[in-house]
């Protein structure tokens, strides 16, 4: 019987769609399952242009033609190839809609976006994608603070009915949140910042310390329709918080120690931290994941992974498990001792305890960062899992904690790997 639920899922219908960075280099790529099998649909490259304002890479429409947006006229064109440096920004899929949010960190020494913002900040570039059934619009680009951006949306739900619709738009390197309108019916604050949340804590700055810029290093933001609050980790502080959305005012802190990113479980109880302690042992990482209790606003779960770093981690489409991937961070013995072929399951229905019920070997992923992305069909879910260094993505059956298949994107390493979300086929990261 499970042999049978295997080969439907070998053979069910999927299709994802990956930016490839080589470094200084990309190529953009489409893979398909069908009845006939896997097959790597590779787009058209074309020679580099505009070495200071390349332009941006948004998605592919079903014939492999690339979408492309001029970052100075922001005209949104379709192109039989893509240019080998088009900017492949991190996106989010706003949830319940057919728009799509692209974040621009701004360059690397000031985080700021010159052709946009100037000195002021970086940008947010918001697009409709059509929906398949127009071309994709731009609806605007708006600049927001410094450095890299984590963005969280609001709505009203059945226990806060009056939460606003808002996007709430971290800055790392300001120590900030952007709220930004995000109701199209209020053309007033459709898309306009509203408010900036200062996270600034001046016990945890030297000398005491106010304002903005300051180094809470906000990375990691929820929003829990338990609580009707958000929850934002200030990670270069250690602690989370807890934000009310309306007010757009910090009520409280839960301190979250070893923690980069923030997650929340599919039932809106828990937070989920993960991070990686590279201090104590020259010899060794020791990965952590963390599980707060929102109600009562305490670390109630702690559990160490020597020798992994944990990178990306998402529950997958029915709610049912949790995937953590494996990347690489420090160097020297640290970097060598590191596992970076595996994938950790755990039991999510088990929360807050984390058990884990599956290691799944894939392939290697000697880079910083792992995404994970998923599909759900008639016969199951499936996990895309890229091991970069490989050149190659696992394909992994939920259900039995099987890799099924190997696709080769690549005849060479990745340095970063990305997958894109423009027509909302998958789930991930």
């Amino acid at each position: 019987m499970q042999s049978e639920q295997d080969e439907k899922n070998r053979t069910a219908s999927w299709s994802f769609v990956c930016h490839l960075d080589y470094g200084g280099r990309g190529a953009v790529c489409r893979v398909v399952q069908d009845q006939g099998g896997i097959s790597i649909r590779a787009v058209k490259c074309a020679p580099a242009v505009d070495a200071a304002h390349p332009p941006v890479f948004l998605g592919l429409d079903e014939e492999e033609r690339v979408f492309l947006m001029d970052p100075e006229s922001k005209a949104i064109s379709r192109a039989e190839a893509c240019p080998e440096n088009a900017f492949a920004p991190y996106a989010y899929r706003e949830p319940g809609s057919d728009r799509v949010w692209f974040m621009y960190d701004g360059d690397k020494e000031t985080g700021c976006d010159p052709l946009n913002c100037g000195d002021s900040g970086s940008s947010v570039t918001v697009v409709h994608t059509g929906g398949g059934s127009s071309d994709p619009a731009l609806l605007d680009v708006v600049c927001v603070g410094r450095g890299h951006h984590v963005t969280t949306f609001t709505a009203p739900c059945a226990a806060f009915p009056h939460v606003p619709r808002r996007a709430f738009v971290s800055n790392l390197l300001d120590g900030s949140i952007s709220v930004l309108g995000n109701d199209p019916g209020d053309e007033a604050s459709y898309l306009k910042v509203l408010d900036v949340i200062d996270l600034c804590e001046p016990d945890k700055e030297k000398e005491g310390g106010a304002g903005i810029p300051n180094n809470a290093f906000p990375h990691g933001k929820v929003f829990s329709p338990v609580t009707g609050k958000i929850y934002s980790l200030n990670n270069g502080y250690g602690t989370i918080a807890v934000i009310d959305p309306a007010a757009s005012r910090i009520e409280r802190t839960i301190p979250l120690k070893v923690s980069s990113n923030l997650l929340l479980s599919p039932d809106g109880a828990w937070l989920i931290g993960k991070g990686a302690d590279r201090k104590c042992d020259p010899d060794h990482v020791m990965g952590r994941l963390s599980v707060v209790d929102i109600q009562r606003g305490e670390v109630v779960t702690t559990l160490d992974l020597p020798d992994l770093y944990p990178s990306t981690y998402r529950f997958t489409p029915d709610g049912g498990r949790l995937y953590v991937t494996s990347a690489a961070t420090g160097k020297g013995a640290q970097r060598d001792n590191l596992r970076k072929d595996v994938i950790y399951v755990y039991d999510a229905s088990r929360l807050p305890e984390l058990v884990q019920v599956d290691e799944i070997t894939v392939g290697l992923a000697d880079c910083g960062r792992r995404p994970v992305a998923f599909a759900l069909q008639d016969g199951g879910q499936t996990a895309f899992v890229p091991n970069p260094t490989d050149g190659t993505v696992s394909i992994v059956d939920v259900g039995s904690g099987q890799v099924v298949d190997v696709a080769r994107i690549s005849d060479e390493a990745v340095k970063e790997f990305n997958f894109s979300f423009w027509d909302g086929n998958i789930s991930g990261c």
